[in-house]
């Protein structure tokens, strides 16, 4: 489905709950009320995490920021998963800031109902698990353009 469509169907049921006076326990927001992350769609590739707290910020203190980016070339992928230290914010991020115009460009924010933050892995024990894998072939031929994001090692010995 069209990103800006669900946009509009968000902004469509907040604008329809508060016509009708309904209550914070019946509010579609109740099904997402043991997750404290939103999703955050359509942000510009230059925003970085500064910019998104700074966005953010206006709806409850974040506690995390987690922008998602290529790992070959660390540039931005254009969304983000954001946590709030109150789960009344998510209702005020996604009910304000969905259909906001972030530099010239319309972002959707949403409830994320299970949000699994992917614990970071030392580099010690990354780079005994490339070393698992073997050495890169595309490496040894000075052909590899993955990078710090390659599954196998760099190591030439």
């Amino acid at each position: 489905m069209n990103p800006l469509t669900l946009v509009k169907r968000i902004q469509k049921i907040n604008s329809r709950e508060a016509a009708l006076n309904i209550s914070e326990e019946a509010s579609w927001h109740t099904k997402y009320k043991d997750s404290a992350y939103v999703f955050v769609g359509g942000i510009p590739f230059d925003l970085t995490e500064g910019d998104l707290l700074a966005v953010f910020a206006q709806c409850g203190e974040v506690v995390d920021v987690n922008l998602v980016r290529d790992k070959g070339t660390g540039k931005s992928k254009g969304f983000a998963f954001i946590a709030f230290e109150d789960q009344r914010s998510t209702n005020l991020a996604v009910d304000n800031l969905n259909g906001a115009q972030v530099l010239g460009r319309i972002i959707r924010v949403d409830h994320v109902d299970k949000y699994k933050k992917k614990e970071e892995e030392d580099e010690e024990t990354e780079r005994q698990k490339r070393e698992a894998r073997g050495v890169c072939r595309a490496f040894q031929r000075g052909e590899c353009t993955r990078g710090a994001g390659c599954k196998f090692s760099h190591d030439e010995q």
